[in-house]
């Protein structure tokens, strides 16, 4: 076949290049000959075959012909020409993108990773994002950066060739070549166009058809977003009756390339299997999966079609030429003809080709028209021409918008260039009312009610297309562009007419409302909308004779809008002898809307229009507040909610009030009020009418009457906008954060979400946030947080429009309470207004109007009086607040302006009677009544001050100079007496202070006294003996082992059950108590993470740990105590009560004994039995005798001998060979047996059956989680593994502490404390639980590493085992030499004394031997010559064990180093073992930190000498034959010939790894990053193993692995090697550290990194640049060593239930 293929290779060749053949007949001849052949097995393709003959057989003659010569050799040459300006990257999803906050013109301007880390902007503010996929990097285009438009890889001049070789290669793309362009690209994309838009199934074009149609055909599954994986699985194993895994494998790929054959055969049975694809889809699912049957040869052509636009597009990147030819082609269109151009055919039919072919074909765009900015421009005029078509196929289609043509959209309408040369506004919102009309109601307006959000966030895309377009507002107007803008803006305000009083509600009376309308969509819409509308008006206000017009044709279509209700006959309202004449309108009657974007957008003609509807708005929420609405259901409260939402406010609610002020700028002042009151249906309440009684109706008008009384101070009192008063946005701005800033300190992200976002997604926070705020940095927790200056508390406004009612409630507290601890008054009046711009001067008249005068009197009046229900205290304080609106203005105005100029006179109404009654009053007289109500206490000061301001202004208006003076003098007696009260307070509270104190010390003094008296008392004799005692006591207390030993520090403990509250002493006789405890497996202490972890321990040997310590089983507790029986009865009732609840079962295993501890929900699965420490004396007259007798060497004989007759007594008769030395001085074998016992023994301890059973309990635990085994009591590796977990819970303990620099005694924390001390307890009396006989095997076995006489065939070598666990387990084991057939006994204090004292020696020196060896490969650094006695001892020693290691000579002073060194953690964990095992208190020494002086505190608490090889001279007789025996071994012989490494000492301490200070760093190593396993470019989830810094592609099939059968994620099975199945990862691109623990378990946590104001960046949403803090990454590192993963793991899960839905398993 391929011989084949090779010579019509040549035959098509020499036919191409005869001119006198048609290219084109040739070309498809060509293709209809191999194209079947070659892809001719689709159901199980060759692909790399399949490849290997396209190239043969069509590309490589293609190529061949189009160059005129080898295609690599002319490739080569044209890359070397020089690359492109532009980058033309494409993102895939989830790539990382940077955008310059200060050189990008739009937000959608963006750079890919390279670039960035090339340019000017990696020093700018800039911002990082993933990508949905699909963009494009604009590095080069200059429309798109206002500075820096290239990166130094795109700069003109950039290659590295030299210029003559650049000039030489430009001339590579000779006339020749151009014309086989212009003859080849033309073919090649006609054949591609046909076969991608071909609708035959079973016919091909009558070129492409040469042979014999055959009867094979495929059955064609097509992706869709419908149907989820497990439906297509379900389906397909149902139809075709396929395995899993194939149907899987088919899912995959349908999945991934969009369409794939999942049948091959004759046309029936394809199209039997089609048919019951849809069946069985249909029964899962509401419509059926997309099927087709295909020829083979249809289905091979197309096939090919997309390689034949895959080598194209890699052609495009080569060449400006090729790129123009091929652009040139695609545009073209027959002449004569409709037909659209060949890219534009594949643009409509885009929409329905499938995934595969789509990203080709999008691909080809980005490579070819928009690398050239010529024919980007002519592209995007086809795209605009077919815009409607292509937006409606989109909207019709189910695949996501960036495998849509449309989402090209952003790369051409955010170029202004391309915007002003096409009518693309008119085409965009043309689309927008051609798309909406389904949603129209018989009015003509938009109702959503049933509607599809998917078909609508497709119509989002549309309205995104035209807030691209006007994102840059042009710097030139033309009348053209007038016109087309106008036409635009036309089409425009018909969307707004239809949005216009939209979704009308009408209040429900007496029956609830059966279903909640839908109402998301109207306010999603008005949300997606209002930057349009902002930029729409900065468009209009670029020129003034375009803002006249737009301003005219808003005006028609207000107009238009509001012809409704004007039928209605006027109605008269008096009040105060004012009158208004309107129609009748009432919104808790009539319908109202509060959806008003024309009215907003354009306040037109007629000034009622202007009030009337915004009003209508305002009272519905003021009415929604008093519930009268209830029954209306919660969609009325969430489009309230949204009306003053930040997200929609600024088009909504801030353009309402805005109106009313424009209102009350135009209108009478009286009238406006009558009006308002009118609409918020308050007439009745301020006119005499005797109150009703019924209380609802009374809390409605109250709530009414707050309301509006609160819209009023929004009226006159909120100025800060532009062009209502003389203010800048960077004011507008200031104030906003100041006010947020005064209910609390605030994040930046929370201040930055509480701010309205430009078309730019820009707050202007970072401008004006350090004039009004200081930064406080965050601590290892937490945030940084803004807190406001001092200077900026003045201008506080309590009634600030934009606070809800709890934020207005939280800021005054804050306020008051601030006030009060300065000592002040707490009145909050508000701060000086800016005055109104001329044209809105008339708005404070509203202040000082008769109607408004009246409505303060009737509210002060009611205050007053009592009398009726008609007032609240919130009421009140608004009535003060506009008072003190007044007074403030006035004042200004004075002080301003002389007084015959200044009309505003609300001093002067205030003071007026209200009527000319006898009981007449007026406000200033209702206010010094007001002072006396009870019930308005706290609104004194504020009283006061209004009072003040009345006497001040009186003063201004007399213009006396004494009476400022006089006003100013009384402010000054206050403040004075006020601060003299306070002075008072603080000596009052000194007095009292120093008389506590005093008595303190007389009651230390008097019973001082009594506690001489009782010394007294006591006999003299008494006194000396315990002075003797203790004084005897103090030499040898800080000494741990040997005939030394100090005493045991034994306190009586009497703790408290945290379940029953119930005291108990701990006693060997009482009923258990326990620790509440979490074993689990840890590799935080391994120095090889490259070593395989069995995952089941089954066959598992746990005696012996590996020096480089793999894997061991760490014990930890919280501390918490409880009794045996009360953790037992908790226990069950937590299986009985939550066995049934479903979540539980992945926060803990019940199965697996896990439970939440009751008090701190700590994660745990056992409990540690509390075995009291029992305090052994010594006599130190019997311990001297002893010393006389028992050396090392006939303590040796003594154990060996012992050892020998229980092996001869077990063994039934078997001898046993003795060591050498043993044989010596043998008398009676029956009395050296038992000689062992002649140094003293006394009887086991006896515990009660509850800490018997609650032994077994835990030590089992251990075995079960340590092994991963099934529980066992009977188990021989029991004991092992109880041993293993203390030694390596000491270890991981001792390395934390050196971590942390804190010293090795009294820096534990309670719980570890408890914890280690519960432990060795433990562990010291499981022995007494497991048979004797067994305890002497291990011991033996353990014994042989140290001892070669008793090495077996199953010992390690020295090299192989890590020291400190033979240590712990021989202490632990060793009592069990005591044992007797007839009594059960334990040695006695002596004799523990020396077993502890020569068992540790021996470890120690075997400990040295390892270390010796370890570093015999070492060099030796440059050093100072080292004479102290210890080099020379060491100097000695080696010179006399190189006899038997036959090494090189080691410097002493090196080996001496190495030792002191590599020795340390041995020391540390040796002394923290024996503390907590014997009680013996530390040094003082070991209480703090000092390197040199723990050393010797060390050796001192240990029983060692300073010069460790004074031990070896010590003992050397019998230590000399260890020696021999040790360095003979194999293992050892081989590290000594450099032919094996060993562990070296001390080992290195683990730690999490480096990270980058820069994240912009790891986003880098991410891009990068391919998947090992998958040949695709498609971007993975990288995720980094904080452990080990491996890289792994997280929640991709392609990495999953069987273990154990189940399959596995990446992570997770990563972490069952790298850490016991715990671990820690960081997920890049989502910056999110994920913390896992089994297959089951996981959360999430915050990254170690942190933007410049102290905040994380989960998801990288708000893009600021992100720096490592090395205070969370060190926090993230005790996480870790701390063993609190778990914990950390159950907590989140317990408090945050989201994550249960996660699959942990397939991470």
């Amino acid at each position: 076949m391929y011989l084949f293929v090779c010579l019509s290779m040549g035959y098509f060749l020499l036919q191409w290049c005869d001119e006198r053949f048609d290219f084109q007949a040739t070309f498809l001849q060509c293709l209809a000959k191999h194209v079947p052949n070659i892809y001719s097995a689709e159901m199980d393709p060759l692909v790399e075959k399949q490849e290997e003959m396209v190239q043969a057989a069509i590309l490589y003659p293609l190529e061949c012909y189009l160059f005129g010569e080898d295609p690599d050799i002319f490739l080569e040459k044209l890359q070397q020409s020089g690359t492109s300006q532009l980058c033309g990257k494409v993102f895939k999803g989830g790539e990382t993108t940077y955008s310059c906050r200060d050189c990008a013109v739009d937000p959608t301007c963006v750079l890919c990773i390279d670039c960035f880390q090339n340019s000017i902007h990696k020093n700018h503010r800039y911002k990082m994002h993933s990508s949905t996929g699909g963009g494009f990097c604009d590095c080069g285009d200059t429309e798109a950066w206002k500075a820096g438009p290239l990166c130094t890889k795109h700069e003109p001049g950039a290659s590295s060739s030299p210029k003559e070789v650049r000039l030489m290669c430009m001339k590579i793309m000779k006339k020749e070549i151009m014309e086989h362009s212009r003859r080849v690209f033309p073919s090649v994309i006609k054949y591609i166009v046909d076969m991608l838009i071909w609708e035959e199934d079973k016919e091909l074009p009558v070129e492409l058809t040469i042979r014999e149609k055959v009867d094979s055909y495929y059955c064609v599954l097509f992706n869709d977003e419908h149907h989820s994986y497990d439906h297509v699985i379900y389906s397909l194993q149902r139809a075709l009756g396929c395995e899993l895994g194939e149907a899987q494998l088919h899912t995959t790929a349908i999945d991934k390339e969009g369409r794939r054959a999942v049948k091959a055969g004759h046309y029936a049975s394809c199209q039997e299997a089609k048919e019951e694809i849809k069946r069985h889809s249909e029964n899962v699912s509401q419509r059926p999966l997309h099927v087709e049957v295909l020829h083979a040869d249809v289905m091979a052509h197309q096939k090919f079609a997309l390689r034949l636009g895959s080598w194209l597009n890699k052609l495009m990147s080569y060449s400006s030429d090729f790129r123009q030819i091929f652009c040139q082609i695609c545009l073209k269109e027959e002449a004569g003809s409709e037909k659209p151009c060949f890219i534009s055919k594949l643009m409509l039919w885009d929409a329905r080709l499938h995934k595969g072919a789509r990203k080709v074909l999008h691909e080809l765009i980005f490579s070819s028209f928009f690398m050239e900015m010529e024919y980007k421009k002519l592209f995007a005029v086809e795209f605009v021409k077919y815009y409607k078509a292509l937006q409606k196929e989109y909207i019709s289609d189910d695949h996501d918008r960036v495998l849509s043509v449309t989402a090209l959209s952003v790369q051409m309408f955010t170029v202004p260039t391309l915007v002003c040369t096409q009518n693309v506004i008119t085409t965009i919102t043309e689309t927008l009312l051609e798309v909406l009309p389904e949603y129209l109601d018989k009015n003509d307006k938009f109702n959503f009610q049933g509607y599809s959000q998917d078909k609508l966030n497709r119509v989002y895309a549309v309205i995104y297309d035209l807030r691209y377009v006007l994102v840059s507002k042009p710097t030139v107007w033309t009348d053209r562009l007038r016109e087309r803008f106008l036409e635009g803006f036309v089409s425009f305000l018909r969307i707004l007419t239809c949005m216009q009083g939209m979704e009308e509600i009408k209040r429900q009376i007496g029956q609830h409302i059966e279903v909640d309308p839908d109402w998301e969509a109207a306010i999603a819409i008005q949300m997606q909308l209002k930057n349009i509308l902002l930029m729409f008006q900065e468009w209009c206000a670029c020129d003034e004779e375009l803002l006249l017009r737009s301003y005219r044709e808003c005006h028609k279509a207000v107009m238009r809008c509001s012809t409704n209700g004007r039928s209605r006959e006027k109605t008269v309202f008096h009040l105060c002898g004012h009158t208004l004449e309107s129609r009748p309108y009432r919104v808790s009657a009539d319908p109202v809307s509060i959806h008003l974007p024309l009215s907003r957008t354009l306040a037109g003609g007629f000034l009622f229009l202007l009030v009337e509807y915004p009003l209508r708005c305002l009272v519905l929420v003021a009415q929604v507040a008093a519930e009268m609405w209830r029954r209306n259901g919660l969609s009325l409260i969430s489009q309230v909610f949204y009306y003053q939402d930040v997200k929609c406010r600024e088009e909504m609610y801030d353009k309402d009030i805005i109106m009313l002020q424009i209102g009350a700028s135009l209108m009478d002042p009286n009238q406006f009020l009558l009006l308002i009151l009118q609409r918020y249906e308050l007439a009745d309440a301020f006119k005499k009418i005797k109150p009703t009684k019924d209380q609802d109706l009374i809390k409605q008008y109250n709530v009414l009457i707050e309301e509006m009384l609160q819209i009023l101070i929004y009226v006159v009192g909120e100025r800060y906008v532009p062009g209502i008063s003389n203010v800048t946005k960077e004011d507008v701005i200031m104030r906003e954060i100041i006010h947020l800033l005064c209910i609390e300190p605030m994040a930046h992200s929370a201040i930055t979400k509480s701010l309205p976002e430009n078309e730019n997604n820009e707050t202007g926070l970072e401008n004006v946030i350090d004039k009004v705020a200081t930064f406080k940095k965050p601590g290892v927790s937490g945030h940084g947080v803004y807190e406001l200056k001092d200077e900026c508390l003045k201008e506080f406004n309590m009634f600030f429009y934009h606070y809800t009612k709890t934020q207005h409630s939280k800021a005054e507290h804050t306020q008051k309470k601030r006030r009060k601890q300065e000592n002040r008054d707490e009145a909050l009046p508000p701060p000086p207004p800016p005055d109104f711009s001329p044209a809105f001067s008339n708005v404070v008249r509203i202040l000082n109007c008769d109607v408004m005068m009246h409505i303060l009197r009737t509210l002060l009046q009611r205050a007053v009086e009592l009398e009726t229900h008609l007032w609240t205290e919130a009421m009140i304080q608004m009535v003060l607040h506009l008072l003190s609106l007044g007074l403030l203005e006035e004042k200004q105005q004075l002080q301003k302006s002389p007084e015959e100029e200044v009309t505003f006179d609300f001093y002067h109404k205030a003071t007026r009677m209200g009527s000319s009654a006898l009981n007449a009053v007026n406000v200033l007289m209702l206010l010094e009544k007001l002072k006396r109500v009870p019930q308005l206490e706290a609104q004194k000061d504020t009283v006061n001050w209004i009072l003040q301001m009345f006497d001040m202004v009186k003063r201004l208006r007399e213009k006396s100079s004494l009476a400022t003076i006089g006003t100013q003098s009384s402010q000054d007696k206050e403040k004075a007496e006020r601060k003299r009260k306070a002075e008072a307070a603080r000596l009052h509270r000194q007095k009292i202070m120093a008389q506590m104190s005093a008595l303190q010390r007389n009651f230390i003094e008097t019973h001082k006294l009594l506690y001489e008296n009782t010394l007294e008392v006591q006999g003299k004799d008494d006194a000396i003996m315990e002075e003797e005692s203790i004084s005897s006591a103090i030499d040898y207390s800080r000494i741990a082992l040997g005939p030394k030993r100090g005493l045991s520090v034994t306190e009586k403990e009497v703790l408290t059950c945290i379940l029953c509250q119930e005291e108990q002493e701990v006693k060997l006789e009482s009923a258990a108590m326990v620790l509440s405890a979490c074993v689990q497996k840890s590799t935080a202490l391994t120095q090889n993470r490259s070593r395989i972890l069995e995952l089941s321990g089954d066959t598992l040997d746990p005696l012996f740990m590996h020096p480089d310590l793999p894997c061991g089983t760490h014990t930890g507790s919280c501390g918490h105590v409880m009794h045996a029986a009360c953790w037992q009865k908790y226990f069950e009732a937590m299986q009985l009560n939550f066995r049934q609840r479903l979540h539980v079962e992945q926060i803990f295993d019940l199965e697996n004994g896990e439970y939440l501890c009751p008090l701190c929900k700590s994660l745990c699965n056992t409990v540690i039995p509390i075995v009291p420490l029992q305090a052994q004396k010594i006599n130190s007259e019997d311990a001297e005798a002893v010393s006389q007798i028992l050396s090392l060497a006939r303590w040796l004989e003594i154990v060996t001998v012992r050892i020998s007759g229980y092996s001869t007594k077990n063994a039934k008769g078997d001898k046993q060979n003795l060591p050498p030395f043993t044989n010596k001085g043998m008398g009676n074998s029956a009395l050296e047996f038992h000689s062992i016992l002649s140094f003293g023994v006394q009887s086991s301890a006896k515990y009660s059956s509850s800490i018997k059973e609650m032994l077994i309990l835990f030590a089992t635990t251990i075995y079960r989680v340590g092994l991963k085994v099934a529980p066992n009591e009977a188990d021989s590796r029991i004991p092992m593994m109880t041993w293993s977990t203390c030694a390596f819970t000491i270890q991981c303990i001792e390395n934390l502490l050196e971590t942390e620099g804190k010293p090795l005694f009294g820096s534990l924390q309670n719980r570890q404390h408890s914890g280690l001390k519960a432990l060795v307890q433990f562990a010291a009396a499981q022995r007494t639980t497991s048979p004797q006989v067994l305890i002497q095997k291990h011991l033996i076995r353990l014994l042989g590493v140290l001892l070669p006489n008793f090495k077996g065939e199953d010992t390690p070598s020295l090299l192989e085992v890590d020291m400190f666990h033979v240590l712990v387990g021989a202490v632990l084991s060793f009592p069990s030499l005591y044992w007797e057939d007839a009594v059960d006994l334990q040695p006695s204090s002596v004799s523990s004394a020396y077993n502890h004292l020569y068992l540790f020696h021996l470890t120690t020196l075997a400990h040295i031997m390892q270390i010796i060896i370890s570093s015999a490969t070492e060099s030796p650094a440059a050093h100072s010559s080292d004479n102290s006695e210890e080099a020379q001892s060491a100097q000695s020693f080696c010179r006399e064990v190189s006899q038997y290691t036959s090494g090189q000579d080691i410097p002493g002073w090196l080996v001496w180093d190495c030792v002191k060194k590599g020795i340390m953690p041995y020391l540390r964990c040796a002394a923290l073992f024996f503390h907590y095992l014997l009680g013996v208190s530390p040094p003082e020494e070991l209480l703090q930190v000092s390197e040199e002086g723990q050393f010797k505190a060390l050796c001192s608490y240990l029983s060692l000498p300073t010069n460790l090889f004074l031990l070896f001279h010590e003992y050397w007789d019998t230590v000399n034959p260890l020696l021999q025996r040790w360095c003979a071994d194999p293992v050892v012989l081989s590290c000594l010939k450099g032919k094996s490494i060993a562990i070296r000492y001390p080992r290195k301490r683990n730690h999490l790894i480096e990270l980058p200070e820069d994240y912009s760093c790891l986003l880098n190593q991410a891009s990068q990053f391919r998947c090992p396993r998958s040949s695709d470019d498609e971007q993975k989830h990288p995720v980094l193993c904080l452990f080990c810094g491996a890289m792994l592609c997280s929640q991709n099939t392609c990495c999953q692995e069987l273990v154990n059968g189940e399959e596995l994620g990446a992570c997770t099975s990563h972490a069952l090697q790298c850490g016991a199945g715990v671990c820690m990862f960081l997920k890049i691109r989502e910056c999110k550290v994920v913390l896992i623990e089994g297959k089951t378990r996981g959360c999430l946590y915050p990254a170690p990194y942190l933007d410049e104001y102290g905040e994380t960046d989960p998801g990288l949403k708000r893009g600021n640049p992100l720096h490592l803090c090395q205070e969370r990454y060190r926090k993230l590192h005790l996480l870790w060593q701390q063993h609190c993963i778990i914990e950390e793991i159950a907590r989140s899960q317990e408090t945050n239930q989201i994550f249960f839905g996660f699959n942990w398993q397939l991470l």
